[in-house]
């Protein structure tokens, strides 16, 4: 039997490997020793030495069993490696020697396999011989399929084993009894951004509870295989350790105390850690972080821009008036101006609908749509982002290329988050919580019904338990986004009757010409009130008064925002009726995919940013850039787009805060509905 014989046969179960199995791999061994091995399992007599060498030692041969001899698979349950063959003369027996030494390691499984060309090994080649002829020289190859193959084997690789490694790592390390007390968390609302990363969580115990069945069987083998296969399956998305959810279940798992890991997780996922408008970073950073973009061939992703209408597709959007689909088919029309508002008096028993079901049952049947935004939705304006290179790679976390930016540049914003930043209750019964945008001192204050006020000068009411917990600017210019909190923890030991809430500006460092906003939270429902004009020095006011009782809980009985007026933001004014150009998800949510918290934005004709917009926030990147966070917090306070007049900008909702919006539906359906969230 000839070489070639040997080398159909080892090509033979290449190929029946390839074939009847999504993976191959690696066995960690010595590849000197594997090729030693074949050559010292010749029979005596059958490799004879020809000039300084013996007739199967050669250069191509050797790298071929180097590059893909220590190659296994796993095919019905059961190992198979390349030189599980049948030969009828001498070779069968180098063939079970390499069999047999691959085995041997085969507890050892160093990764799957890539190469980084087409055909591994060389065919023949010939030898110059002294008579003018040439020898021929036959040599092991194979010619790969395409899912095998990749250019860049080496990065790929070393990804691969990465994400088996963290995989492993977070299931092996990570208290099942942690992901418990995270998921207990989430389900009653008391872990921020929980609810984004609950599919996360799930993913976990789900690989968990797989493993633990594998880890029964006591088979190094098969726990090895269990992670390949798995991080295979899960990608980058089973680096669970690597999140910002598996920070707060490894701390968890490691005995650290509750309330201190969930804040030291609070301090990684706030949005206020995104607003910071410069970073720390070394030229060393910077350095490695251009690298990283070089690599990846992120240069052009870095410039982002505000999105037209037509950039959108048809099957990105959950509404779209005539106007805007004209205008996503690329036609011009001048937008319509808003419509004025009716009496707002005449709204307050609309009918309400949750976001959900105004998104499945009336956005249908609807032509046209009209919002009223009010002054406490201004922190909702929100503009989306597209990429100024469409074909440019995408660094986001989802399939597509876009991205949003929140008024004051944040993700996500609330009052409550700003507070609970603070150390503040921001899960009492009943809450009231004071923010203002300049270096004055406001106080906030509650008279409770005997007469008692709850102030900087007497924070605790020892009788219902209504605690000042915040108190900030009152000794200079301490934050440029102060706020002030009173809680209630226990409604029980509430006092029955009427509370009344004052602001006062104790000390007026700055004359700047807008107010304050009051976010009122009583048993889950929140309300903003907003003061548009600047409350000049040692000035009080009433903001709000409402009374308690134990049998009906909180009814508000009068409120600043009962008189507040109009205001222009963004192009829009607040109280009138505004024209919707379209309705859709935010952009991790679109195309059928699920990447986080979902927004609902409802674009608004006619509504710009006054400032420039963020195009990309840290915790929307890729995870390959985490090592680089600081460079690119910093990159995006600079790379910021300019407004445009056709940019699509609105109002947008979270699915994790609860909000309202007034929406005028026409179509079959004519009336105006109050839209929850």
């Amino acid at each position: 039997m000839s070489f070639n014989a040997m080398r159909d046969a080892v090509n033979a179960q290449l190929a029946y490997m390839t074939e009847n199995s999504t993976e191959l791999y690696t066995v960690e061994l010595n590849k000197d020793e594997l090729y030693n091995e074949y050559l010292t399992s010749f029979p005596n007599g059958t490799n004879p030495l020809y000039r300084e060498r013996t007739e199967h030692d050669c250069a191509c041969c050797r790298n071929f069993i180097r590059n893909i001899g220590n190659v296994i698979a796993i095919i019905d349950g059961k190992l198979v490696t390349v030189w599980d063959i049948e030969l009828s003369d001498f070779r069968q027996v180098v063939a079970d020697a390499l069999s047999l030494f691959v085995r041997q390691h085969s507890d050892a499984i160093q990764n799957v396999y890539r190469h980084w060309e087409t055909r591994v090994g060389t065919s023949h080649n010939f030898e110059p011989m002294s008579n003018s002829e040439q020898k021929k020289w036959e040599h092991f190859y194979y010619d790969l399929p395409a899912k095998f193959v990749n250019a860049e084997a080496g990065s790929f690789l070393s990804a691969s084993r990465a994400n088996k490694e963290v995989l492993e790592r977070s299931v092996r390390e990570i208290d099942p009894y942690a992901c418990e007390l995270v998921t207990d968390l989430t389900a009653q609302g008391s872990l921020y951004r929980g609810d984004e990363f609950k599919p996360i969580v799930a993913a976990l115990v789900k690989a968990q509870t797989e493993f633990a069945r594998i880890a029964k069987l006591n088979d190094p083998l098969k726990e090895q295989l269990f992670f390949w296969e798995k991080s295979i399956e899960l990608g980058i998305q089973g680096r669970f350790r690597n999140t910002s959810i598996g920070t707060l279940l490894t701390d968890l798992s490691e005995g650290r105390d509750l309330e201190e890991a969930v804040k030291a997780y609070e301090v990684i996922v706030a949005p206020e850690n995104y607003k910071r408008p410069t970073a720390l970073i070394t030229q060393k950073q910077i350095d490695e972080a251009n690298k990283t973009i070089v690599q990846l061939g992120y240069e052009d992703s870095l410039y982002r821009r505000p999105a037209r209408l037509e950039d959108i597709t048809v099957n990105n959007v959950l509404f779209a008036d005539r106007d805007a689909q004209k205008k996503m088919k690329g036609n011009a029309l001048d937008l319509l101006s808003p419509t004025k508002a009716n009496n707002t008096s005449k709204l307050d028993k609309v009918e309400e609908v949750s976001i959900d079901d105004f998104i499945a049952n009336i956005l249908p049947k609807a032509t046209s749509l009209e919002v009223m935004m009010e002054n406490r939705h201004v922190p909702n304006l929100v503009s989306l982002v597209a990429p100024v290179y469409p074909d440019a790679p995408n660094m986001l976390k989802w399939p597509n290329n876009f991205s949003w930016s929140y008024n004051g540049e944040l993700a996500d914003a609330s009052i409550a988050k700003l507070v609970k930043a603070a150390g503040g209750n921001v899960d009492a019964d009943v809450r009231g919580s004071l923010a203002w945008f300049n270096g004055d001192d406001l106080d906030l204050s509650i008279e409770e019904p005997d007469g008692h006020v709850i102030y900087f000068g007497d924070k605790k009411s020892y009788r219902t338990g209504g605690f000042l917990d915040i108190d900030m600017n009152a000794s200079g210019v301490d934050s440029r986004t102060p706020v002030e909190n009173i809680a209630y923890a226990d409604s029980s030991r509430m006092l029955e009757g009427r509370y009344r809430v004052r602001v006062k500006n104790f000390r007026q460092r700055e004359r700047i010409d807008f107010g304050f906003v009051f976010e009122f939270e009583h048993f889950g429902n929140t309300i903003k009130f907003d003061y548009k004009d600047a409350l000049q020095n040692g000035r009080s006011i009433v903001v709000l008064v409402f009374e308690y009782s134990h049998s009906h809980g909180v009814k508000i009985i009068e409120a600043i925002e009962a008189a507040e007026p109009s205001r222009q933001e963004w192009g829009i004014t607040t109280h009138q009726w505004s024209k919707v150009a379209m309705v859709l998800n935010s952009p991790n949510h679109w195309d059928g995919t699920a990447v986080g918290n979902k927004h609902v934005f409802f674009m608004i004709e006619g509504c710009q940013s006054p400032d420039k917009i963020r195009g990309f926030y840290n915790e929307n990147l890729a995870s390959e850039l985490n090592e680089h966070r600081k460079v690119f917090e910093a990159l995006g306070s600079k790379l910021k787009a300019d407004p445009t007049d056709d940019q699509l900008s609105g109002l947008g909702f979270s699915s994790t805060q609860r909000n309202a919006l007034l929406v005028k539906v026409s179509g079959s359906f004519n009336r105006v509905v109050k839209v929850t969230f």
